[in-house]
């Protein structure tokens, strides 16, 4: 950037300059315009035209700009790819700056921080931030739309890896971090790329470039100095703001690194924002073990929230299949109970005694979600009222919203009357707020169809402020007044054309027509001369002008401060109304549970008391689910109009049924019985009614999934090597009391390896960890696993051979599948006839040759042994043991015969 030769230039440098890494946004009367390298950036960003200033001069400035009443939308495109943008206003009135209006950022909005109303209604938009103190890694995040504000820390070699899991599935749009941490440094080189226009970086100097750093999974990383996050800093600044003299309160008494995090995620919003931020409120330490823990993988290999092929027949996720939520806080708690289902046992039945009583009475439930519906988002309405963001109609958006209040509160007292004082519905009747008060003072201060900004006038009701009125009678009655002066001056003057006009160059004037000259009063002042006419003024013309220029500036100044006292007379109720919108959250995610348990025939689950709290024991109920359903590819084959589907049984307990081998064809229905297991599970512990006749079950604390691989090329991970980390973590991580889904271990390597190690894992999750498994595979061998393992059990997906072809009866049924059909499927698939039918000569070859090696053996040669069998050699002492214990002088013929098939078998 060349030294700036103008005032206006050299202030927009001053500015700049202390904002370095972000793209300014430089109020200039309508607009907003960039200089300069930001100009360059978004010009290509928002594919704007970019232009030049002073082209005339030899210094051409590149230059792009965006009408401010417009600005929001682009500010947001800009958020959304992860660069920062610095918002300069003009902080006086151009028509009273002697010189240069004064200029200055207002605030800075960062992809983290945003809280404007382009923002996705079904999602939270949070920042984080990560602090170390001592052997402790601290984590917090805050959604400054919606004042949500959470906290945790862990310690241990684990951190960094427990770290990152909570990055994976809370997602933040933004994350902050001490700007020396070694962990997040070696993270932030292998992840992160830069995101900034070439021709940007040709002519910027690196200090001067707005960057935005995206890390792979999808969020923008930003260090700060490490003092920010030092305890002594950070907890303090806590404290203040919550008005508190610690923060025990808020279960943050002795977690100085959670505490250190979320005081470095308060002072960053101070720092970049205006306003109270009255409506983070509380903030809440939790505890992973509180509720049922999904990784990142898990999430998306069960399609709780999308899908894994976008855009296809595959669309629908769990959280699309629940969601008939009518609000959009209703349906960001939704998706976070899906994400973060309960362990507390209490929790969960008040969840579903609420959604069985709007179960059984259809209409109260029906009337409660149309009362529902229509209340705008309260929480990111606050918000944006607490910083100062709130225009006119936001402020009567959350006046209409609170008008609904009361009829809501009515039908959920009808409903609450049916349960006990405590229950869940009576707790939320009396939690919301009716804000009366609140909604009477925003309907008696504003006009009911207020203009979109302050500038234009005309927002506060009349009757309100005495000054104003008698202003805006002034301003309203000046063209009765003018009308009068132009009579009065036609009479006095004799010249019927005279004419009394107003333009906002020369303001009020006399217009005389050049014949009428000669008759113009002496005490005419001269204006303007023009082709057929002359323009004058007069003493009383030039002090009504004044007058009425007064009235409109302190029209526009009056208003701006009565708006200003109204926004603080809500934010001072912050809290009522944040309260009130955490209820109506609730109410409506419970109803919409309650809707779609009756819609679709879901059933409540009934949960085993067995853990004992005294003594802390693992959870060793059994899970039974009667005619279970998959949730989302029922509600597919529904909307498509196919056959109804085929439910399933499932049985699992911790001792004679703790893992089931799953075999059959590919496309028999492998996959999906798995992952309805899971999502019943999820469902129950989230409180919702689900897809089954019936269900017991137990307090799940994690569900595991190892279903289907991908390669990661830019990380150097194959396929199996995915596979293998994530069966290693399923493997260290899983307790007596987790749910584990694997589907097809060991198939990213050869068969023997793969064989090898499904065995193996088979055999520790049933000797070591005890967790309730489903594994399905092809590898018929480990069907052996239920003759040798008491908690083995084999189940297969049946299928019915017709004429050639088989067809699948997606029926889960007990023993083991007798061959794979992957030749009949290939056909299916629509592979050539020819192909189809060599393939079946090549597998009578192979199935013959291993019946050769098994019968032929060479006379005086030692045996081949088929490789794969290898892997069983320990296993062949049990036969040998058998055959010493045996009597064979006592052994009928038809004994023998059966105790060598038993043999033949085991071996």
């Amino acid at each position: 950037m060349s030294e700036p030769s103008t005032p206006l230039m050299r202030q927009y440098a001053a500015v700049k300059k202390e904002h370095p890494n972000a793209l300014l946004f430089f109020r200039l009367g309508d607009f907003y315009e960039l200089f300069f390298d930001d100009a360059v950036l978004a010009a290509r960003e928002l594919q704007i035209t970019l232009t030049s200033r002073n082209k005339e001069k030899g210094m051409a400035i590149p230059m792009c700009g965006v009408p401010y009443h417009a600005a929001e939308g682009y500010i947001a495109k800009l958020i959304r790819r992860g660069f920062k943008v610095a918002v300069c206003e003009q902080v006086e009135d151009p028509r009273l700056a002697k010189k240069l209006v004064k200029r200055e950022v207002t605030r800075v909005v960062t992809p983290g921080t945003a809280a404007d109303s382009s923002l996705n209604p079904e999602e939270n938009n949070f920042l984080a931030a990560v602090a170390t103190v001592g052997d402790h890694v601290g984590f917090a995040a805050l959604d400054l739309s919606t004042g949500e504000f959470r906290a945790t820390e862990f310690a241990g070699e684990q951190a960094g890896r427990r770290i990152q899991e909570e990055l994976e599935q809370l997602r933040p749009r933004e994350m902050l971090y001490g700007s020396s941490a070694p962990l997040l440094e070696r993270r932030h080189e292998r992840e992160t790329a830069t995101l900034t226009h070439p021709r940007a970086q040709a002519n910027a100097s690196a200090s001067t470039a707005p960057v935005a750093r995206i890390s792979s999974s999808g969020w923008a990383e930003t260090p700060l100095d490490d003092w920010i996050f030092a305890p002594d800093h950070a907890i303090p600044l806590l404290e203040n703001h919550f008005g508190v003299l610690s923060l025990e309160g808020f279960g943050l008494a002795g977690k100085q690194a959670a505490a250190s995090a979320a005081g470095a995620i308060l002072y960053y919003i101070r720092s970049t924002q205006r306003g109270t931020l009255d409506h983070v409120d509380r903030i809440g330490f939790y505890e992973r073990q509180n509720c049922l823990v999904l990784d990142a993988v898990t999430v998306r290999n069960l399609e709780l929230i999308e899908p894994l092929f976008s855009g296809t027949e595959h669309g629908v996720t769990l959280f699309r299949c629940l969601d008939a939520t009518v609000t959009p806080m209703g349906k960001r708690l939704l998706r976070m109970w899906i994400l973060r289902p309960t362990l507390d046992r209490a929790e969960i039945e008040g969840r579903l005694d609420a959604v069985e009583i709007q179960v059984k009475d259809t209409v109260r439930r029906e009337e409660l979600r149309r009362a529902l519906d229509g209340i705008l988002d309260l929480e990111r309405l606050l918000s944006r009222v607490t910083l100062e963001t709130a225009n006119p109609r936001d402020v009567l958006a959350l006046a209409a919203s609170l008008a609904k209040l009361p009829h809501v509160r009515a039908v959920l007292a009808g409903l609450s009357e049916q349960q006990a004082a405590a229950s869940r519905l009576s707790v939320l009747h009396m939690a919301i707020d009716e804000l009366g008060d609140l909604r009477e003072n925003i309907d008696i201060t504003l006009v009911s169809e207020p203009p979109l900004t302050l500038s234009d006038g005309g927002v506060i009701a009349p009757g309100i402020d005495k000054d104003l009125d008698e202003l805006r009678d002034l301003s309203r009655n000046s063209k009765q007044y003018l009308a009068q002066v132009e009579t009065r001056e036609r009479e006095r003057t004799g010249i019927g054309s005279l004419k009394v006009k107003f333009n906002s160059i020369f303001g009020y004037y006399i217009e005389i027509s050049k014949a009428n000259l000669q008759h113009a009063p002496t005490d005419y002042e001269r204006k303007q001369t023009l082709v057929n006419a002359e323009r004058f003024t007069t003493p009383e013309l030039k002090e009504y002008e004044s007058k009425i220029l007064d009235a409109q500036e302190k029209i526009v100044e009056i208003e701006r401060r009565l708006f200003a006292e109204l926004r603080s007379a809500i934010a001072a109720e912050a809290k009522r109304i944040r309260q009130t919108a955490l209820a109506l959250a609730e109410v409506d995610a419970l109803g919409c549970l309650a809707h779609i348990a009756a819609l679709r025939h879901y059933c409540r689950p009934k949960f085993e008391r067995t853990f004992d709290e005294a003594e802390k024991t693992a959870d060793f109920a059994d899970l039974e689910i009667v005619e279970g359903r998959h949730p989302v590819i029922e509600l597919q084959e529904l909307a498509a109009g196919s056959e109804r589907f085929v439910p399933n049984d499932l049985f699992l307990n911790a001792s004679t049924h703790n893992i089931v081998v799953l075999t059959g064809p590919n496309m028999g229905g492998k996959s999906t019985y798995l992952r309805q297991a899971a999502l019943i599970v999820i469902m129950a512990q989230m409180g919702s009614f689900v897809p089954a006749r019936a269900v017991r079950l137990g307090i799940v604390d994690r569900v595991f999934t190892r279903i289907g691989a991908s390669d990661n090329v830019a990380r150097g991970r194959s396929t199996f090597m995915v596979e293998m980390t994530e069966t290693a973590a399923i493997l260290h991580t899983a307790t007596a009391r987790s749910l584990i889904l694997l589907d097809e271990v060991g198939r990213g390597t050869s068969t023997y390896d793969g064989l090898a190690i499904a065995w193996a894992a088979v055999e520790y999750l049933h000797a070591r960890v005890h967790a309730k498994t489903l594994f399905a595979t092809h590898y018929f061998e480990l069907t052996e696993l239920a003759e040798q393992l008491a908690g083995v059990k084999n189940y297969h997906v049946s299928v019915k051979e017709t004429g050639g072809s088989v067809v699948f009866l997606r029926r889960v049924e007990p023993g083991a599948a007798d061959r794979s059909y992957g030749i009949e499927v290939a056909k299916l698939a629509g592979l050539p006839n020819e192909v189809v039918v060599r393939a079946r000569e090549v597998l009578a070859e192979h199935e013959s040759s291993e019946r050769r090696l098994s019968s032929h053996l060479t006379p005086g040669a030692e045996p081949e042994r088929p490789t794969q069998l290898t892997i069983f050699t320990p296993l062949s002492q049990p036969v040998l043991e058998k055959l010493r214990e045996v009597d064979l002088n006592r052994l009928t013929p038809l004994e023998a015969l059966n105790l060598l098939a038993e043999l033949k078998k085991e071996i």
